[in-house]
């Protein structure tokens, strides 16, 4: 857990006015008591109506309120699809928190109107039923630089192997895609993860190459994007 996260879960645990010991605050977040001590001098340090010390324990003396966040509809809708997904997934930490996510989601947003989708975690299709059991292996090896071996199936059907460089996830509506280095074809290439039939993790990791990289790929779409408008009328 980051440390951010750790705060923020601890002002959580403190938002009910009662006291709280270090010990207990350490067992529900997994993490040792000197770790909450440190975290409760950052909280305290940083002007939060914070009270206490070792061995007594920790109490909020006033109320605390988080800013309100006003979303339109369309992003109420990705931010839904968004969380699905995740839950979705075969990532258990992610999975959890997504669903703990989606309780505080439905807690302040209107209930649907009639006729649309009341679930959450509904059935978001095959494409990312079939991705999800992917994506922390991909996730995990983006953040590492770590290259991977993928079996893939091409638009032609036909099963190929590919030894690449992750760079970045993309979704596309309920598609993900993979923007890596293929080291067979010598460029960049875009894989529908539904179509990753086995994954390999090799342990070798990648530096930052010139025109291998994100920012690469980045200007690769920009180029393409701009080639396919055309030039502009005069």
């Amino acid at each position: 857990m980051r440390r951010t996260d750790r705060l923020f879960d601890l002002i959580q645990i403190l938002r009910d006015g009662r006291l709280h010991r270090a010990g207990e605050m350490a067992e529900r977040l997994g993490v040792s008591v000197r770790t909450i001590w440190r975290d409760m001098a950052t909280l305290m340090a940083s002007g939060l109506p914070v009270e206490g010390e070792r061995g007594v324990g920790y109490i909020l003396r006033a109320p605390i309120t988080l800013p309100p966040m006003i979303l339109t509809g369309v992003e109420l809708e990705a931010l839904r699809l968004g969380v699905r997904l995740v839950a979705e997934g075969q990532d258990p930490a992610l999975a959890r928190a997504a669903r703990m996510l989606a309780t505080k989601i439905a807690s302040v947003t209107p209930a649907p109107a009639e006729g649309e989708e009341d679930e959450l975690f509904a059935f978001t299709g095959q494409e990312a039923k079939r991705a999800t059991p992917h994506l922390p292996i991909i996730r995990k090896a983006v953040r590492a630089q770590e290259r991977l071996t993928i079996t893939y199936i091409d638009h032609d059907g036909h099963e190929t192997h590919r030894d690449i460089r992750p760079l970045a996830l993309e979704l596309w509506g309920r598609v993900w895609t993979l923007a890596a280095w293929c080291e067979a074809r010598g460029d960049f290439r875009a894989f529908r993860i539904d179509r990753i039939v086995a994954m390999a993790e090799t342990g070798e990791t990648f530096a930052d190459e010139p025109g291998r990289g994100l920012e690469a790929w980045h200007a690769r779409k920009i180029e393409e994007e701009n080639l396919a408008r055309g030039p502009l009328s005069g």
